[in-house]
């Protein structure tokens, strides 16, 4: 993959192929009756704009430059049939964007023949959030564009590098490719043996170690059951996970920590990992506590993943 052209760079975070700092869910005044709490509604600047062509290529796009809106609009160009993308989820899309002020693309993915751009929509950030408004509520497989007012945008001071003025609305069209929700429900009490787990608000775990001997079995609880799809052996997941050494209580492994979920194949991880979540459905989460024959091996100092260890997962999605 080559570099990202400078508005990427931009607007780069994290990355599992390329991910876009750009978030935040605004709950916008103005919205419609039939419109669900906290999706942006339609409207006719964002109805102006002609868009075409088929999902997966690059649309054909028109409008009269300048558009300018004072609350960010959303319109559904194509209807997909996956699930609608929550607050907190991992999404993948393709997009284009334009300065809808002077009419300049500013930056689009690759369409077919690279990875799909990732994003996690994630309410509590301040950057671009009329991106997120854009792709939430919005059902996997579909096209949605979003009108993205200026203070939605890039702030008061607009983005001189990239000839965006504090007065300039944005166009955002992207092309879902899929979603992985956040598991969701509140999680029941591990039995007796497990370490003490809280969580915050976004669902990421603190784990406590019980005093006593260290366990020397694979012990599984499931403390949230889903009701996606199985995972199978072999398969491909996207999860969250939390990694903590028993005999130090140390992190030594999260998703959670850097923002971003993983993707990985059951056959490419450790054994008590992968036990842990092959025949369990998407939507669950899970404590594994793992013995060292069945991860990295006997505790060694200054490896902080050898030895038992637990893991808090939460089964995102099966692709």
């Amino acid at each position: 993959m080559g570099s990202p052209a400078p508005i990427e760079r931009l607007l780069v975070k994290h990355s599992l192929s390329l991910a876009l700092s750009l978030s935040g869910l605004l709950v916008l005044a103005g919205c419609v009756p039939d419109v669900p709490e906290g999706c942006v509604s339609s409207g006719s600047e964002v109805e102006s704009v002609a868009i075409s062509g088929a999902l997966g290529v690059t649309p054909e796009v028109s409008f009269d430059a300048p558009v300018s809106v004072d609350a960010t609009q959303r319109t559904v160009v194509l209807d997909g049939e996956g699930v609608d993308v929550q607050d907190g989820a991992f999404v993948l899309f393709e997009f284009v964007l334009y300065n809808a002020g002077t009419g300049a693309v500013l930056g689009e993915s690759r369409y077919q023949g690279a990875s799909p751009v990732s994003l996690l929509v994630d309410t509590d950030s301040t950057d671009l959030v009329g991106i997120s408004a854009t792709l939430a509520c919005t059902p996997v497989g579909s096209r949605v564009a979003g009108l993205i007012s200026p203070s939605d945008a890039v702030g008061p001071d607009g983005l001189p590098l990239f000839d965006v003025g504090e007065a300039d609305s944005l166009l955002f069209i992207a092309d879902i490719v899929d979603a992985f929700n956040p598991v969701r429900g509140e999680p029941s009490e591990p039995p007796e043996g497990f370490p003490g787990v809280s969580y915050d608000e976004d669902g990421a775990p603190t784990v406590t170690i019980p005093e006593g001997a260290l366990p020397t079995e694979y012990d599984l609880a499931i403390v949230i059951e889903g009701e996606g799809a199985v995972v199978n052996a072999g398969d491909s997941v996207v999860v969250h996970y939390h990694g903590v050494s028993w005999t130090t209580g140390e992190v030594f492994d999260s998703s959670w920590q850097r923002g971003v979920p993983a993707s990985f194949s059951t056959d490419g991880v450790i054994a008590g990992f992968r036990d842990g979540l092959v025949g369990q459905t998407v939507g669950s989460r899970v404590i594994i506590t793992i013995p060292p024959d069945l991860g990295y091996g006997p505790y060694e100092a200054g490896s902080p993943a050898s030895g038992t260890i637990v893991f808090v997962v939460d089964i995102l999605g099966v692709p």
